[in-house]
């Protein structure tokens, strides 16, 4: 997933204007009261911890191309789109900073950010609007669901651009490449999903997505 610059062209530089925008978005849309509250900001770097060490257990596929869980499922629903989009450019950054790949950073960003962070948090507001407001339903759709989904589409979103950019064929992706998405969709969603299963037991008030009144009480 994390591409790195051998793979680009030179030509990519309107993608940091688009990363600057999803930024700048991001900073004036996120609900920075909340991080008053005692121990979320602790929460959040500790989340962000834990997802930069899931992007460290990485396997290479071809030259440039390897897969690692995610964790942009589990960092939406523990703190909502904004604050996830947020802590995963700052671990791209952080591993940026270690594989020296800057020129893919913009790209990166928006394929591991926006695109599962998206997927995850649409699934949430669908399964919230049409679905039953129930404790499985929850941690079925949106933790197990969501991540499978998001790292699915995360997938196809970065087989198609690596194939516009000429960096491999788009049939040699598909059969190569893609397949082993599935795998990763699989493994996430079983990570993301027991973690979310756990922590909505134990410790639901970390969860910004979850709310007892709404999902448990009176069921």
């Amino acid at each position: 997933m994390n591409l790195t610059d051998s793979l680009l062209p030179s030509t990519l530089g309107w993608l940091w204007i688009v990363f600057a925008l999803v930024l700048a978005w991001s900073l004036r849309s996120a609900p920075w009261p909340v991080l008053r509250k005692p121990g979320i900001l602790n929460l959040m770097l500790g989340a962000c911890v834990l997802v930069l060490g899931f992007w460290q257990i990485k396997a290479g596929i071809r030259p440039g191309l390897n897969l690692h869980i995610l964790g942009a499922t589990l960092l939406t629903l523990l703190f909502g789109p904004w604050f996830a989009l947020l802590g995963l450019m700052l671990v791209l950054l952080l591993t940026t900073f270690w594989d020296g790949a800057w020129h893919a950073f913009a790209l990166n960003a928006l394929l591991m950010g926006v695109v599962p962070v998206t997927v995850s948090w649409w699934l949430y507001r669908l399964t919230d609007r049409y679905l039953p407001n129930h404790l499985f339903i929850y941690i079925f759709i949106n933790g197990f669901v969501g991540a499978a989904l998001s790292v699915a589409l995360t997938g196809v979103a970065v087989t198609l651009s690596l194939a516009e950019m000429g960096a491999y064929a788009l049939m040699d992706l598909v059969h190569t490449y893609l397949p082993y998405f599935l795998l990763m969709a699989w493994s996430e969603a079983v990570t993301t999903g027991m973690l979310i299963t756990v922590l909505v037991v134990y410790r639901p008030q970390w969860v910004a997505t979850f709310d007892d009144k709404h999902y448990v009480d009176n069921k």
